[in-house]
């Protein structure tokens, strides 16, 4: 059986998330203000953020994404953005909280 990156990532990142009800989104707010803040407008209360970075709000709408996703994508190395060197469960509470902000 021949195992890619990607598939263990993505194994990795769905187990983290596997009950979305353990993932904290508090914790992941303090993770947004602390890490994405600067570029990304990461909470209502927030006035600006930079202009080449989507707020999360825009992100939660994105169609087709889920937490599941988000966890995945931020556990993988991005040239734009800071090596947050987030943990697995860092990665699911952070991606829990960018989820929730469609609403």
């Amino acid at each position: 059986m021949k195992i890619t990156l990607a598939g263990l990532l993505s194994f990795i990142a769905v187990t983290a998330l596997t009950n979305a009800a353990a993932a904290d989104a508090a914790n992941g707010e303090k993770l947004a203000r602390r890490w994405c803040a600067d570029c990304h407008v990461v909470a209502r209360d927030q006035q600006q953020g930079n202009t080449q970075a989507a707020p999360f709000s825009a992100i939660a709408k994105t169609r087709g994404l889920d937490a599941g996703k988000l966890a995945l994508y931020l556990l993988l190395p991005h040239p734009k953005m800071p090596d947050m060197n987030l943990s697995r469960r860092e990665a699911a509470d952070l991606a829990v909280y960018i989820a929730r902000q469609s609403k």
